[in-house]
């Protein structure tokens, strides 16, 4: 399917979202359910007054900043568990108590022992997805070419060599997919932080639109903030997977 295609086909199913949507409103006629016009006004005057891109700013940089060391702590334990069987045997299931302990225990416990701060909401978020990266990337290090590896020692290549152009394009994949997955379980995480213990953020704006049953500025940052988080997974990770993934056939 051409690009253009696809494009049209996606455009075309979120308008028949958007009329669906104003058609439920219509019938419902409340206020629990308001239409599309109604949360874009409500996202227009939060835009204006600098609340809206105050907090989606304030949340991205939690996002941004325990998604990275979520991803880098977990691939280093996933690539370490899928090349050493002892290793796994080992620290496997830690990774596994950790993998199903709710997230919400974790953030409660956070904010227990490291008090209402910024450190706690950061270590709470890394903490639930950390695991995830770990499983993904253990079973991509587990599932390397012996004879690729064996290449590279005939070569005679250095470890780092090997590491760059032998091992890591082929944890592409893996890698790709714990990102795109990450993203989307991290900001959903880092909005229950806000929620929680913050005093700013998406989060905390959701909060205080719930407490006055504002059904309609509850959708408006929800939605903004999803078309952000959208827009960064278009326009850098897909490119940088498909650039990452160039060697392949």
């Amino acid at each position: 399917m051409s690009t253009q295609k696809r494009l049209l086909l996606t455009a075309t199913s979120l308008l028949a979202l958007l009329l669906l949507w104003q058609i439920a409103a219509l019938w419902v006629a409340s206020r629990l359910l308001p239409g599309p016009s109604e949360v874009f006004e409500a996202m227009i005057r939060a835009t204006r007054t600098g609340v809206l891109p105050e907090s989606i700013a304030i949340t991205l940089a939690r996002v941004a900043a325990s998604f990275l060391i979520a991803m880098a702590l977990g691939s280093a334990i996933g690539i370490a568990l899928g090349r050493s069987v002892a290793l796994n045997e080992l620290v496997g299931p830690w990774v596994v108590v950790l993998l199903n302990l709710p997230a919400l225990v974790v953030i409660i416990l956070c904010y227990v022992w490291f008090g209402l701060t910024e450190v706690a909401a950061i270590t709470a978020v890394a903490i639930n997805k950390i695991p995830n990266v770990a499983v993904t990337m253990r079973e991509g290090a587990a599932a390397l070419s012996r004879d690729l590896d064996e290449m590279a020692q005939v070569y005679r290549l250095p470890r780092l060599r090997a590491l760059c152009h032998v091992t890591l394009p082929q944890l592409v994949p893996f890698f790709a997919a714990s990102a795109r997955s990450g993203l989307a379980l991290t900001w959903k995480i880092v909005l229950v932080v806000e929620l929680l213990g913050r005093s700013n953020g998406v989060g905390f704006e959701l909060q205080t639109a719930f407490q006055l049953f504002d059904v309609a500025g509850i959708l408006a940052y929800a939605l903004a903030f999803t078309a952000v988080v959208q827009v960064i997974e278009i326009g850098l990770l897909q490119p940088w997977e498909r650039r990452a993934n160039r060697w392949r056939r």
